[in-house]
């Protein structure tokens, strides 16, 4: 009778023992889960930051030639338009 005690005490302890060891598996899971979300979050963050200054940047460079280069036509044209009626004006 004692040996059935034994066994059953045995018996209940290694299912108390198994099932401890699931319920820490499960936390391990969920916060390499947590921990591996943190990371996607901060590296997806940090990627767009870059990126967006990058494009941004390149962007407004091109944008700055561009207006640059269509200012200096316009000058041209109205000084050559200036330069013209002055050369009526003085004819």
């Amino acid at each position: 009778m004692k040996e059935n005690a034994v066994i059953t005490i045995i018996s209940i302890t290694i299912i108390v023992l198994n099932m401890m060891m699931i319920i820490v598996l499960d936390i391990k899971n969920a916060i390499m889960m947590a921990t591996m979300a943190e990371i996607m979050v901060a590296t997806m963050a940090e990627v767009t930051a870059v990126v967006m200054a990058e494009i941004t940047a390149a962007t407004m460079a091109e944008v700055t030639v561009v207006v640059m280069a269509v200012i200096t036509m316009v000058v041209k044209d109205v000084a050559a338009v200036g330069a013209g009626c002055f050369n009526l004006i003085n004819n």
